[in-house]
């Protein structure tokens, strides 16, 4: 088979990063998600926590137009500054990091607009998971040993900073089933029974289009 990339974006506490290191160790692949960001950290000075709160912020066209020409003025000035970490900024080096990996390899990304910057890409899957929230809320208190009070804040802060950086960079809403070769919602099913159930989708799915 032809190399491959899947990606996978999930609301938080669906279970969907569990899902996707299964799916990588089921395919023989490699998984790429939040760690991929200590790399870029470096590159812009930054912990991953600061590069995590970043991505969070929302922004304007106006913001973004504005620090273009700050840094690209103090890049003419010096060549030993650290680039200003943005949304934007941030976004562009994450995805140039991916593409240098998927040239080089099969792979399972979790995240990182992951569907977006593949899109054009012939032989990439694009899978989102979902759950119920009382299902999320439940799964978020156990792993976290959180009141649901405090769970469903959890959720709410995540899934709002994952839905505003994937709109400010790519101009579209991460839910939407558009973006994605498959949605499912995994309340109530076995992660296990699930992994096989992708597994097969995506391996048929491939076959198909290599096939045309």
């Amino acid at each position: 088979m032809n190399k491959f990339i899947v990606t996978i974006n999930r609301e938080c506490g669906s279970g969907g990063g569990e899902i996707a290191r299964m799916l990588g160790n089921k395919l023989g692949v490699k998984v790429y998600g939040r760690k991929m960001l200590d790399s870029v950290a470096h590159k812009f000075d930054l912990s991953v926590e600061n590069i995590e709160r970043i991505k969070a912020q929302k922004v304007s066209w106006w913001d973004d137009f504005c620090r273009f020409y700050q840094q690209f003025g103090a890049a003419s000035s010096s060549n030993d500054t650290y680039p200003e970490a943005t949304p934007q900024s941030i976004y562009l080096a994450e995805a140039r990091l991916l593409r240098e990996l998927v040239a080089k390899e099969s792979c399972v990304i979790i995240g990182r607009a992951g569907f977006h910057i593949f899109h054009n890409e012939p032989n990439a899957i694009h899978l989102l998971i979902i759950a119920d929230n009382d299902a999320r809320i439940a799964r978020i208190a156990r792993k976290q040993n959180l009141s649901k009070e405090e769970a469903e804040k959890v959720i709410n802060d995540i899934d709002n900073s994952r839905d505003t950086f994937v709109k400010n960079v790519t101009g579209k809403y991460r839910l939407d089933a558009h973006n994605y070769d498959l949605v499912i919602n995994i309340t109530g099913m076995n992660p296990e029974k699930v992994t096989e159930y992708l597994t097969d989708i995506i391996q048929n799915k491939l076959s198909f289009r290599n096939a045309q």
